[in-house]
């Protein structure tokens, strides 16, 4: 799936303001299922539904840097969905736990709304099953797709390192590689993700995962319209 949509806000914009409008084209029955997402993942839920035709599919995404302060985004997602519970039918919360500790699934049970399963992005991506597979884990740090083009927006600056590079070592000291999980086969994201792994000290491993879980937990949302 290299066809991802264009008409959608650049990464800048879903980093800092996520999206409050669908950019999916006409639909048939509007305003039945909405997806409630991170940022990150804009360009492949949207590049799902068009594959998919669900056009009954509204998607909102919260802001990618929310990533940034986890313990804010069960609060930013409860909110998202008392906005708009009145308006659908269903409601699916497109966020893996995500760092919150626990915090989000609680927050969504309590709510009564599906969220998605697994610990974060990656796992869902390589598909949790497969992500639990790996005994390297815990010394592995990942990039995706979004975060490749993000790398300087999410790592390189917010940890300081565009201003005190000699953190690097202390940062990254127990990371042993970086692995690119790849939604996408793209030469220009794999070159600059290298070259992430170059900056941070790292042996750099490429890992093709598609859509992984995502592509089933929305298919699973698709089939209850």
């Amino acid at each position: 799936m290299s066809d991802l949509p264009t008409d959608l806000p650049p990464d800048h914009i879903l980093t800092v303001d996520g999206m409050s409008a669908p950019a999916t084209g006409p639909r048939s029955d509007a305003g039945q299922v909405l997806l409630i997402a991170c940022g990150a993942l804009a360009r492949e839920i949207l590049a799902l539904i068009r594959l998919n035709g669900w056009d009954h599919m509204t998607l909102v995404c919260l802001p990618a840097n929310l990533h940034l302060y986890p313990e804010r985004i069960a609060d930013a997602v409860e909110q998202t969905v008392h906005k708009n519970r009145d308006r659908f039918q269903q409601i699916f919360v497109a966020y893996a736990d995500c760092g919150t500790g626990g915090l989000l699934r609680a927050r969504c049970d309590a709510l009564g709304v599906d969220m998605i399963q697994g610990p974060h992005c990656y796992s869902f991506f390589e598909g949790n099953d497969a992500f639990a597979l790996h005994d390297d884990e815990i010394t592995a740090f990942y990039l995706t797709d979004f975060l490749v083009r993000q790398f300087d927006a999410f790592v390189w600056k917010p940890m300081g390192l565009d201003r005190h590079p000699e953190l690097r070592d202390m940062i990254f000291g127990n990371y042993t590689k970086l692995v690119y999980q790849a939604q996408t086969d793209d030469a220009a994201l794999r070159t600059k993700a290298e070259d992430c792994a170059r900056r941070l000290g790292l042996d750099y491993e490429y890992r093709f995962t598609g859509y992984g879980d995502l592509t089933t937990a929305l298919t699973g949302v698709a089939q209850k319209k």
